[in-house]
């Protein structure tokens, strides 16, 4: 479909922000006041916040925030999973006027202005959605640690939205923003995928004709997971969502995806059979040696003793993400014959 290049300007009432939260009560009031910054005209965007069942402050930081703001809307997501939240608002809070949708994440801490300028982006250039770049940051040490370990080649595997430089059209990208139109038209985030599901909805907009465009002059902080434990499960969860991505649409993964499940395996083999030819070994070990200097690096670097957390960082992620492509791609070998 094209866009209707004719309009190059819009009414903040025209703008609809969600918001998916699940125990965000560290980040929440950080992220909705930096989105809301100094500009009146923030006020006249209706911003909802859909929580999937938060047990912390999340829900009662929101609605004290809604007494000051009262275009913020808080309701409740009994689906948890962030796809249904996005859906949810746009089902349930969008009204006639509104044109665009703009997502926002409770991780992130957002420049002045951010929900126009990604709007203005999609009407100057044209386009049905938007990406942005994020730029990883740390609060504790070993946050600060995965934020460092991601602008290297071994964090980003080279994706473009990941403290990129340079504006271009992609296939995908860190989900900003979106023209009602196409997102009606696509019907929305699949709700089966548990994560990835950002991948899949762009690949059913460039396949409906849509264009998506990386915009790097937009940029967004993002607050790495605060624990090797959450990292873990973060990527888990990214590895299973990208596998049921390629079974889903028959869509090989780039080699930068396709690697480290590969690389995975290969070093699983080593090892058992590094009993019998030692030389195996070699493998796991130039892994395992590859990180420490990485960490090392970053430490000296940075100079800073939290560098020598991105080895670590970087394992879990790595071989999180990794599981859960290969435990996705089992899960199907196994129920292959099921409707």
């Amino acid at each position: 479909m094209k866009s209707n290049g004719k309009k190059n300007s819009f009414d903040p009432k025209e703008i609809l922000v969600a918001i998916p939260t699940l125990n965000e009560e560290k980040y929440i009031r950080k992220t909705i006041l930096s989105l809301i910054g100094s500009n009146l005209n923030n006020l006249e965007t209706k911003i909802v916040v859909a929580d999937g069942g938060s047990s912390d402050r999340t829900c009662e930081i929101v609605i004290e925030l809604a007494k000051t703001f009262p275009n913020i809307q808080l309701i409740q997501n009994r689906q948890r999973l962030q796809s249904a939240a996005i859906n949810l608002v746009v089902n349930e809070a969008a009204e006639e006027h509104h044109e665009f949708l703009v997502r926002v994440d409770a991780h992130s801490i957002y420049p002045e202005d951010y929900i126009f300028k990604v709007v203005q982006s999609m009407i100057t250039n044209n386009v049905e959605a938007v990406a942005t770049v994020m730029d990883s940051v740390g609060i504790n040490c070993f946050q600060r640690g995965a934020a460092w370990a991601m602008d290297t080649p071994l964090g980003t595997g080279g994706s473009s939205h990941r403290g990129g430089k340079r504006s271009h059209f992609v296939d995908h990208g860190h989900h900003a923003g979106f023209r009602l139109e196409i997102w009606r038209k696509v019907g929305g985030y699949n709700t089966k995928f548990v994560a990835n599901e950002d991948a899949e909805l762009d690949y059913r907009i460039r396949m409906a004709g849509g264009k998506i465009w990386l915009d790097a002059t937009i940029r967004i902080d993002y607050v790495m997971r605060g624990s090797i434990l959450k990292l873990s499960r973060q990527y888990f969860r990214y590895g299973w969502g990208r596998a049921q991505t390629t079974i889903l649409h028959k869509k090989a993964p780039k080699f930068r995806q396709f690697f480290p499940p590969l690389f995975f395996v290969t070093n699983i083999i080593a090892i058992l059979f590094g009993f019998i030819y030692s030389f195996l070994f070699f493998i796991p070990l130039s892994y395992v040696f590859l990180l420490f200097s990485t960490s090392l690096f970053l430490m000296l670097k940075n100079k800073s003793i939290c560098g020598i957390c991105a080895g670590p960082a970087l394992s879990a992620m790595h071989l999180s993400w990794s599981f859960g492509f290969i435990s996705y791609m089992v899960h199907m070998w196994f129920n292959r014959n099921e409707d």
